[in-house]
Formats: C-alpha cells, structure tokens, sequence
C-alpha cells in the first residue's frame, strides 16, 4: 500500500467552510476545568515531593493525623455532674 502524497497543507476542493459548522473559542473549556485538578507546588518542594504519587501519600496521612487530632479533643458526650450545695 502507497502512502498518500500531501504536498500541501490546505483542504480538498470538494470540502468548504461552511460544511464545518460555526466556530466556537472555548467550546470544552468549562468542562475541562470541571474534569482537572492542577496544583503546581513550590519548585523548593519538588526534591521531597518528586512525583504526585509521593504528594498523594503524604497529603493522606496528613488527613489521617488531622482526623485523629480532631476526634481526641472533641468534646464529651457525657453529661456533667450536679454540683452538691456545700
């Protein structure tokens, strides 16, 4: 099979602009933004945190220390104790 010879870099006569709809700037932007999270972190952090899978674990048990912290100081449940008239 030959491969296909393109010399130039313009459409086939038999297609215009018009068969290709209007054009619109930023189509997919607003879904894109929905669908990516992209976080630059500061160049000084790139030695401890050299890939994402390093920032994910430590971004985890960060979480796991916060959570913990928060469950140790929170208040009682129990009901206080009556004070005895002295």
């Amino acid at each position: 099979m030959k491969k296909a010879d393109i010399k130039d870099d313009e459409m086939r006569a038999e297609y215009t602009r018009a068969d290709l709809g209007p054009l619109v700037r930023g189509k997919y932007a607003a879904r894109y933004a929905k669908a990516t999270n992209v976080v630059v972190i500061d160049p000084a952090l790139t030695k401890a945190f050299p890939n994402n899978e390093a920032v994910n674990d430590a971004l985890r048990s960060l979480l796991a220390v916060a959570t913990a912290a928060t469950s140790i100081t929170s208040r009682s449940s129990r009901t206080p104790r009556k004070r005895v008239a002295a």
